[in-house]
């Protein structure tokens, strides 16, 4: 008996999945169904299933991410919308791929590839990431290990709405509250991809995602009303230029 997770965050994806694996292969036990990637980290390590049916493109922790925390601990299926993905997953030596949306005669193919690749060690996977995870390679940043209170937090870049440096720490600003890292602003500028994260002050920097207004004062000054946060942010004459066009 194998055991499997599903990791896709559409639900109609997911379900369709799911009903199509029972039809095609009732011997499979599905030990676990994840919205996204953190919930599959967490599935793995809970019940160490035989195969991870990854969605590639996930908020938060993508289907890649995934594959490169579990590589090696059990054999992946990526599931794609786009073919080109697809292709470098297979002749990289991922198991195998499915596509968007599921067809039960390509899916019967991948499960009986599958069965035969279940008689050897998962794949390490690392070539193939090393491909497919361009943001990965230049070092970003996907998720950050906070303290709230007495716990660490797993938090996403998705969730994050600004850091702002906090004496030692660096105090991570979500919808759901604050949390401190110890990470220092000038090494999370380095580290965070800046297409979506802004430094604005020494001490802020902001996920141009999250912005709600941008407001201009007749002194000079700037700054900026963050979704979801009462406060506000200043931004310094260094960093203004950033939002001219806006």
């Amino acid at each position: 008996m194998s055991t499997a997770l599903i990791a896709e965050d559409e639900p109609l994806l997911r379900r369709q999945l799911r009903e199509a694996l029972v039809t095609l292969w009732p011997e499979l036990v599905i030990v676990a169904e994840c919205e996204d990637g953190v919930q599959a980290l967490d599935a793995v390590a809970l019940h160490s299933p035989d195969v991870a049916f990854l969605d590639i493109r996930m908020p938060g922790l993508t289907g890649l991410d995934v594959a490169r925390q579990i590589r090696g601990r059990c054999h992946v299926v990526f599931i794609t919308a786009y073919e080109e993905h697809a292709i470098a997953a297979f002749e990289s030596g991922a198991v195998d791929y499915v596509l968007k949306p599921v067809q039960p005669a390509r899916l019967a193919t991948t499960i009986e590839r599958l069965k035969l690749r279940l008689l050897a060690p998962p794949s390490d996977l690392q070539h193939l990431l090393a491909r497919l995870l361009p943001a990965a390679a230049k070092g970003y940043l996907n998720w950050v290990q906070a303290t709230t209170g007495n716990k660490l937090r797993l938090i996403t870049v998705d969730e994050i709405l600004a850091f702002q440096a906090d004496t030692k720490y660096t105090n991570v600003l979500t919808r759901d509250g604050d949390a401190l890292i110890r990470k220092p602003i000038k090494e999370l500028a380095e580290a965070l991809d800046p297409a979506l994260f802004w430094q604005v002050h020494r001490s802020t920097i902001i996920n141009i995602r999250s912005i709600d207004v941008v407001q201009r004062h007749d002194d000079g000054r700037m700054d900026v009303l963050l979704a979801g946060r009462k406060e506000r942010l200043a931004v310094s004459r260094t960093y203004q230029h950033r939002f001219r066009q806006m």
